[in-house]
């Protein structure tokens, strides 16, 4: 359905190995809140993207993968969709899994040139992180963060003297995890910082491409 006047271009980028059980009508239920936010009976009416280049919201049943490139048009109140999403993912993932969330500022691109230097967009990132137990969401976190520390830092420094890096980054998540088990609250994974994931776009410093997936 579409949204006049919405604010945001939000693309939701992601896939999530499912557990093998996982049947499509599970997932319907697991993607509600998707497909309820655009006014959809069904998750197939909604599967489909804003662009019709992206893919939309893909299953794969034989490979037990939810595949998402899907791109609606909505407002700051899909954040509160995506907390649903995420605790309705965590029941049915295999594994952990990351999942990209960009909210795009319509009403930015909609400015001439001559606003637009007065004026910061609000486009935001969100990263978000689901599994079936906090320890795979938090190895998900951690190879992500490995990923960002090692190809920032080749740059200055040969890969094989990076061991010491990697180590540090090792003993923070386990300590985390520790901490987690002795607060006992392994009934609430992690999901990044504030529950929803938040990585940061930096507004005003450059805006993330569009759809380049």
């Amino acid at each position: 359905m579409a949204r006049y006047n919405a604010p945001f271009e939000i693309h939701v980028h992601g896939q999530v190995a499912l557990r093998a059980d996982v049947t499509p009508d599970n997932l319907q239920d697991a993607l509600k809140p998707l497909w309820k936010y655009v006014g959809a009976k069904s998750l197939a009416a909604a599967s489909g993207s804003f662009y019709e280049d992206e893919p939309g919201i893909k299953f794969d049943a034989q490979e037990h993968l939810l595949q998402m490139c899907w791109t609606v048009e909505g407002d700051d109140d899909f954040r509160q969709a995506l907390d649903e999403l995420c605790m309705n993912l965590n029941d049915v993932a295999q594994s952990g899994a990351a999942i990209e969330v960009t909210f795009y500022d319509t009403e930015f691109d909609d400015e001439d040139e001559e606003d637009a230097t007065d004026n910061e967009s609000r486009d935001d990132f969100v990263m978000l992180f689901v599994g079936p137990d906090p320890a795979s969401i938090m190895q998900v976190q951690r190879d992500l963060l490995v990923q960002d520390v090692v190809n920032m830092m080749e740059r200055h420094f040969d890969g094989a003297e990076l061991g010491g890096v990697v180590a540090a980054i090792d003993h923070l998540f386990s300590q985390r995890f520790d901490d987690l088990v002795n607060s006992l609250q392994l009934g609430k994974p992690p999901r990044g910082s504030g529950g929803g994931g938040s990585g940061g776009m930096g507004h005003g410093g450059g805006r993330k491409p569009r759809h380049l997936h």
